[in-house]
């Protein structure tokens, strides 16, 4: 089946206190798209900045319809922002770009040329980049390098926010914390064609980065979850029934050697915790077990109140939707 050519590009832009560098992005755009080849959409998310970004993007919005602008409540974050942008986009590729100009956007076009070529998500991978080695590349690298062995999903690059996405990969996808960093995952999990794209990095010409070592705990916990959610969102019952059964045969452990003491070594067990543990990990183990059906009831609850299915269909034939099986009378 041949690859559907792309009609329309939405690039998101989440922007948040980026004032002055958005001002020298939209100079760069407009002339980046004087040799486009695509119909295009530019979606500014104004992230609750507190500077006068979002007068800036309202301005660009007015000369240039092309230039669509959100303006969320308050600073939600980088993935809530991305989210918001995937909504609103109606092209058929969606182009995440930074505001505060590391990203080249002369780098698009090869990242549409892979789409082109039959790829579902292309993300970029800054070889070259140009940040502090000791608080952003070093912690950069180990992340890398921990997501890839966890995911299975051998990419360079998660943080680079320059990728291109087919926008029907991004059908049902929501972005809590900082899983956005995460959506080659989820896509190439969903069957999604993941390739990546050396592109280039420019160092940042103002403000600082938002981003420090503070980030690397979250984006732990955050794979935690992604993993979690990966393995066993359709069957809790096994992870919580994998605790619980670990703990119970712990506990059977330690009661068998409390019996083998006091009946073989005549040992008073009133001195020792043996029994105290095997008591508590038998509770611990009860507890996992109920919290592992009540996860499970959980997940039914999601996916049939919503009418949730739990697999994804990449393409079909020939099928009607709304045929019923007819009915035969005798």
């Amino acid at each position: 089946m041949s690859t559907p050519r792309i009609k329309k590009v939405s690039i998101i832009v989440p922007v948040y206190n980026e004032e002055t560098s958005i001002k020298v992005l939209l100079d760069e755009l407009e002339y980046f798209f004087k040799e486009f080849n695509y119909l295009y959409e530019v979606i500014f998310v104004d992230d609750g900045s507190k500077d006068y970004s979002y007068t800036v993007l309202k301005d660009a919005a007015i000369k240039n319809p092309n230039y669509k602008v959100v303006r969320l409540r308050r600073n939600y974050g980088q993935s809530a922002a991305m989210l918001a942008a995937i909504d609103y986009a109606t092209g058929d590729v969606v182009v995440p770009l930074d505001a505060d100009l590391q990203n080249d956007p002369n780098d698009i076009p090869k990242l549409l040329n892979l789409i082109e070529e039959g790829h579902d998500l292309v993300s970029g991978w800054r070889k070259n980049r140009q940040d502090r080695a000791l608080d952003r590349k070093l912690p950069s690298m180990i992340a890398n390098k921990l997501i890839s062995y966890v995911s299975g999903i051998k990419l360079h690059d998660y943080g680079c926010s320059l990728k291109a996405y087919r926008k029907d990969i991004l059908d049902g996808v929501r972005l809590y914390g900082e899983l956005h960093r995460f959506l080659p995952i989820c896509a190439s999990w969903n069957g999604a064609k993941v390739t990546e794209l050396e592109v280039n990095h420019r160092p940042r010409m103002f403000g600082k980065s938002k981003y420090g070592l503070g980030r690397t705990y979250k984006v732990v916990l955050d794979l935690i979850v992604l993993k979690f959610l990966s393995d066993f969102s359709t069957k809790p019952i096994y992870f919580f029934g994998g605790f619980s059964m670990f703990c119970f045969a712990f506990s059977a452990l330690l009661a068998t050697w409390s019996l083998y003491l006091k009946i073989f070594q005549n040992i008073d067990l009133d001195g020792t915790p043996l029994l105290i543990f095997s008591a508590v990990f038998v509770i611990v183990s009860v507890q996992f077990l109920l919290m592992g059906i009540l996860a499970d009831l959980v997940m039914r609850t999601y996916f049939e109140s919503q009418g949730k299915k739990t697999y994804q269909v990449r393409e079909s034939m020939n099928l009607q939707h709304d045929y019923r099986p007819t009915q035969t009378t005798r």
